[in-house]
């Protein structure tokens, strides 16, 4: 008789082995997976929540969720990163839970000014404004422009449509925006 201890082979299998004989409902599998990566999502957990004692709820409400998609996952030779991701989510919902919440129905907003009478005027200038400079363009940049902006045509379509290489689209499409840009400086 060996005077060593008997290692258990899940210790030493492979992500892959032991989380496809957990997803099968092999506890021990399972088991070697906790002991395995619980360092890994404490200390990700830590980051997270510093100084909190929250971690190893986190944890191991991971390890529940875990526990409970297992079956679910598609490579288990990605456990690991799962297995954060998994922890990440938990994380978040306990900050997003120890939040303060305020009570919106309570909060008295101010009515939106864009409906105020000087917004008003200035957005019909600023649309007035944009209408002359693309107004002003050459025929060939206003059109392309026309149909990628508002008709959100491809480069493709547009060269199909005019009957251009793409390459020249996408010279008078850029000729066509920095004109619109310096024409309109005066409204950002």
């Amino acid at each position: 008789m060996s005077s060593e201890p008997c290692r258990n082979p899940l210790e030493s299998a492979d992500d892959r082995i032991i989380a496809g004989r957990a997803a099968d409902g092999d506890t021990a599998a399972f088991a070697a997976l906790v002991r395995r990566y619980t360092p890994l999502m404490r200390a990700y957990t830590r980051r997270i929540l510093p100084g909190s004692a929250d971690v190893d709820d986190v944890v191991q409400d991971a390890f529940i969720t875990a526990w409970d998609q297992l079956p679910k996952l598609d490579d288990p030779g990605r456990v690991k990163s799962w297995l954060v991701r998994i922890t990440s989510r938990k994380a978040i919902d306990r900050i997003r839970s120890t939040r303060p919440h305020s009570d919106l129905s309570e909060t008295e907003l101010p009515a939106p000014d864009q409906m105020a009478p000087p917004r008003r005027a200035e957005a019909r200038a600023g649309i007035a404004a944009l209408s002359d400079a693309i107004n002003r363009l050459p025929d060939a940049q206003r059109e392309c422009w026309v149909l990628r902006e508002l008709g959100d045509y491809s480069y493709e379509e547009i060269a199909q449509e005019l009957d251009l290489p793409v390459s020249t689209v996408r010279g008078l499409l850029a000729r066509a925006r920095k004109d619109i840009i310096v024409r309109m400086e005066q409204w950002r």
